[in-house]
């Protein structure tokens, strides 16, 4: 009897067991499962995010306004207490101010010296978004230009032409074409036409599809430089049309994307004769995990919104026109394809998209990459840190092509 009793309490024990553990597999499969859906969600959100155009965040709180000394005091962020030459846009009545040197600094703040006249601090809302704009109109340049419209494949996009110097210009046959990047506008890259006009070029300053100002696709999202090559290449067709004998494309960000795209796949692509990238996207794949790890997000969430973006259904997870393709956007893997000289102007402490892409991509090309490195400076704000240094490399490097000296060659 004591055994069988014996017995029973161990099959009861056993029983019990078996329960428990079946109950402990239901409840961690349930978990993970809930993991892997909140996973999911947020690789979606990520994929939709990095392909949607939206407005620029509100990155720092404006926290005194002194109207009297002119000069503005800003929370302090790695952007904000950068020196150089800035700008701030905000809500109001005056909704974008040029920013001078930094003249103060507290643990929290930093007051900047104001070079846009403000007489009454309501003109400025609290949250705004520090810049490297600095030039928010064509106007401020004080050079002469016209606006013109693209044809591209989806309509007109409009641009800005900078015709050379009156001196230069019956003889002036390269022009430089200037990419924007992802959730700015062509405003971005005024800064660099005085440098390209004081060498005698003309520069055409183009929008493309989904930025806000060009025609709208289908879905309205970024293609990543996989779509948006096509509206710039309808440029480089209007500069030929107008008498360019050679083209460089410069592109910021993701226009540095573009522009390599471009390269890759333009009919016109014997009339490039080279590539200037500032603070470019060379691999996409690095920016997402580097925006990730930002984030605190564990490497299978940017795997996951990598995968959604590539995928068959990528217009129904994350709302493109078409998948994205992240080798054929690689410039690295493909750099053996690459054929026109290049000039990377990069910082290491950027912030936004890693150096690394640039450092592989002149790695795996000497022979047609020339990479300057910057420091301390961040995300396209070469220009605003270092002006003299960014003008000069790039003055240099067209030298060293010979772009500097006009060609004597009919078009083709």
């Amino acid at each position: 009897m004591n055994e069988q009793r014996h017995a029973g309490r161990a099959r009861g024990r056993t029983a019990t067991f078996g329960r428990s553990l079946r109950l402990a597999v239901v409840v961690l499969t349930v978990a993970l499962a809930g993991v892997a859906m909140a996973a999911s969600a947020v690789s979606l959100r990520m994929a939709r995010r990095v392909v949607a155009p939206a407005p620029r965040e509100r990155d720092t709180r404006i926290v005194d306004l002194d109207t009297a000394a002119q000069t503005i005091t800003l929370s302090r962020t790695p952007d904000t207490r950068l020196p150089g030459r800035y700008g701030l846009a905000t809500e109001g009545t005056q909704a974008y101010v040029k920013l001078g040197t930094v003249l103060a600094e507290t643990d929290t703040t930093v007051t900047r010296k104001l070079l846009t006249q403000i007489d009454d601090s309501s003109q400025l809302e609290a949250e705004a978004t520090f810049s490297g704009w600095y030039f928010d109109r064509p106007e401020q340049l004080h050079i002469p230009f016209t606006s013109e419209l693209i044809g591209s494949p989806l309509g007109p996009c409009p641009a800005w032409l900078f015709p050379a110097p009156e001196a230069e210009a019956s003889t002036s046959h390269t022009w430089v074409i200037q990419v924007h990047g992802r959730g700015t506008t062509r405003a971005e890259t005024l800064r660099a036409v005085p440098v390209f006009h004081g060498l005698g070029m003309t520069t055409l300053v183009v929008s493309y599809r989904n930025d806000g100002e060009a025609p709208r696709s289908r879905a309205g999202t970024y293609g990543l430089g996989g779509t948006e090559w096509r509206d710039v290449d309808a440029a480089v067709s209007f500069a030929r049309r107008h008498g360019a004998k050679r083209v460089v494309l410069m592109g910021w960000s993701m226009g540095g994307a573009i522009v390599l795209q471009l390269s890759l796949n333009s009919v016109h692509s014997g009339v490039i004769a080279g590539i200037v990238l500032d603070s470019p996207v060379t691999d996409w794949r690095i920016v997402l995990e580097y925006q990730a790890k930002l984030l605190h997000l564990p490497t299978p969430v940017s795997e996951l919104a990598l995968g959604a973006l590539q995928s068959d259904f990528s217009g129904i997870f994350a709302g493109t026109d078409a998948p994205i393709s992240f080798d054929e956007l690689d410039a690295t893997s493909r750099a053996n394809e690459l054929h026109h000289p290049i000039l990377i102007l990069h910082s290491d402490d950027d912030g936004f998209v890693p150096s690394a892409g640039s450092h592989r991509l002149a790695a795996e090309r000497p022979d047609l990459v020339t990479l300057e490195s910057f420091s301390v400076a961040r995300h396209t704000k070469l220009w605003n840190y270092d002006e003299r240094r960014w003008a000069q490399a790039i003055t240099s490097w067209l030298a060293s092509q010979g772009l500097l000296a006009e060609p004597a060659v009919a078009d083709s």
